[in-house]
C-alpha cells in the first residue's frame, strides 16, 4: 500500500515539474514577442530568429553537457565541477518505494527539463539588449558557450551544491542565478558592440527610438507574467502534500502581487517623471516586479511581496534612465529589469528568510556578477575577433531582416528609418 502511494505522490510530483517546465518553456515566446515588439520593424525577422534558435541551441548545449556541468556526479571541488556528457538513466520503481531519505521523489529527466528551459531564458535576457546591432551567427556563436559553461558554472556554485551554496548563499528560483547572471552576460555584450547609430548624440542626448510593435511587446510581457508562475511555483519542486500544495499557492499568490504591484509602481513613478504614463515603463515594472520576488518568493507575506515588487518597478525606471546617460544601448531594458532588479531581489531575501545574511547574499551577487561578466567579455572579444560581432553601417542603417535573414516582417510597409 505504501509503495502505492509512494509511485503516485512520485507521479504526481513529475507531472507538475513537468507543467511547470512548459510553462517555462512559454517563457520564450514572451521573450520574442516583447523584443519583436520593442525594435523597429527592420529587425523583427532577425531578432525572431535569435530567439527561436536561441532556445534550440540552449537546450541542446544543456542536454550535451551544460545540465552535468550544473549537477555534477562527482565534482572535483565546491569550485569545479566534473566533466560528463548526455543524461544518465532516470528512477527504478525498486528506487522510489524504498522511500526514505534520499529516496527520488520525481523524474531525473522532468528535473533536466526543467534546469534547460531556465538556461534557455538565461540567454533570452541576452538577445534583448543587444538587439538592433548584433549579427546572428555570432550571437548564437555565444549561446553555444554561454549554455554550455558559462551559466551552468555559476549555476553549479548554488544549486549544483558548489561553494555558494555552502556559504549560506539563498536565491530561491533565481533573482542571481538566472536573471542577473544573464543581465550581466549581456552587459558584457553591450559593452563589446556598442550603441545603435543615432541613439545618444554628442553632447549627451538620447534620442528614443520606438519599437514597432507596442501590442505585441505588451503580449510579450503576459506570456512572461504567465511563465513565472511556472518559474517560481515549479523551483518549489513538490506538490503532493498538504504543506507543499499551501507552498506552491502562496508562490502563486506573491509572485502575481510583486508583478503588479511593481507595474503599478513603474507607471507612477513614470508619470511624476516623464508627465506621461510610459507603456515601457510600465511593461517593465511588471516584470522587474517579477525579477524581484524571484529570490525568494515563498517566505513573504502578500503584503511583504507587494512592496518587494513596487520597489523593483521603481528601480526599474530609474535604471533605465541611469543606463541611457551611461550611454549603455539597451533597447529593451532587460539589464535593469534583470540586473538591477535581481540585485534589489536577492537583497530583499534579507527581510523574510532567517537563513540569509548579508554577507552570503553579498558575496554571491559579486560572485555571479564578476564570472558572468568577465566570462562572456573574453567570449564575446575572441568571436569578435574571429568573426566580428556587429555589422557594417550600412548594414545596420538597411535593418538586419534583410541581411541576416532575406526577409521582412511586414513587406507591405515601407518602413525605411
Amino acid at each position: 500500500m505504501e509503495g502505492n502511494f509512494l509511485q503516485l505522490s512520485y507521479a504526481l510530483d513529475t507531472f507538475y515539474f513537468l507543467m511547470s517546465a512548459v510553462l517555462v518553456m512559454w517563457m520564450a515566446a514572451g521573450f520574442a514577442m516583447l523584443e519583436a515588439g520593442l525594435v523597429r520593424s527592420k529587425n523583427t525577422v532577425e531578432i525572431l530568429t535569435k530567439n527561436a534558435l536561441l532556445y534550440s541551441v540552449a537546450c541542446t548545449m544543456y542536454l550535451i553537457v551544460g545540465y552535468n556541468v550544473m549537477y555534477p556526479g562527482d565534482p572535483i571541488s565546491a569550485y569545479l565541477p566534473d566533466l560528463s556528457f548526455f543524461l544518465g538513466a532516470d528512477n527504478t520503481v525498486e528506487a522510489v518505494i524504498a522511500g526514505g531519505e534520499g529516496a527520488p521523489y520525481y523524474s531525473g529527466m522532468s528535473d533536466f527539463i526543467f534546469q534547460a528551459v531556465f538556461a534557455a531564458a538565461t540567454m533570452s535576457i541576452v538577445s534583448g539588449a543587444i538587439a538592433e546591432r548584433m549579427k546572428l551567427w555570432p550571437f548564437l556563436v555565444f549561446a553555444v558557450v554561454m549554455t554550455s559553461v558559462i551559466y551552468p558554472m555559476e549555476g553549479y556554485w548554488k544549486w549544483g551544491g558548489g561553494w555558494l551554496d555552502q556559504l549560506g548563499f539563498q536565491d530561491f528560483a533565481g533573482s542571481v542565478v538566472v536573471h542577473m547572471a544573464g543581465a550581466a552576460a549581456a552587459l558584457a555584450a553591450v559593452i563589446m558592440v556598442g550603441a545603435r547609430k543615432g541613439k545618444y548624440g554628442p553632447n549627451g542626448e538620447v534620442h528614443p527610438i520606438p519599437g514597432a510593435n507596442l501590442p505585441m511587446a505588451t503580449l510579450g510581457m503576459f506570456i512572461l507574467w504567465m511563465g513565472w508562475f511556472g518559474f517560481n511555483g515549479g523551483s518549489e519542486l513538490m506538490v503532493s502534500n498538504v504543506d507543499e500544495a499551501n507552498a506552491v499557492a502562496a508562490i502563486f499568490v506573491n509572485t502575481n502581487a510583486a508583478a503588479a504591484a511593481g507595474m503599478i509602481a513603474a507607471a507612477l513613478l513614470s508619470k511624476f517623471m516623464f508627465g506621461k504614463t510610459d507603456l515601457t515603463m510600465v511593461l517593465n515594472g511588471a516584470l522587474a516586479g517579477l525579477v524581484s520576488i524571484t529570490a525568494e518568493p515563498l517566505a513573504p507575506t502578500p503584503g511583504l511581496a507587494m512592496f518587494i515588487g513596487a520597489i523593483g518597478g521603481l528601480i526599474v525606471v530609474l535604471s533605465v534612465v541611469f543606463m541611457d546617460k551611461m550611454k549603455l544601448d539597451d533597447p529593451v531594458g532587460a539589464i535593469s529589469v534583470h540586473g538591477t532588479a535581481g540585485i534589489w531581489g536577492i537583497f530583499a531575501v534579507l527581510f523574510s528568510n532567517a537563513d540569509a545574511t548579508f554577507f552570503g547574499q553579498l558575496v554571491g551577487t559579486v560572485a555571479t556578477f564578476a564570472w558572468m561578466f568577465i566570462a562572456s567579455i573574453i567570449v564575446l572579444y575572441i568571436i569578435d575577433k574571429t568573426m566580428g560581432l556587429r555589422p557594417t553601417e550600412e548594414e545596420e542603417m538597411e535593418g538586419m531582416d534583410m541581411k541576416e535573414c532575406g526577409m521582412e516582417a511586414y513587406p507591405e510597409f515601407d518602413h525605411k528609418s
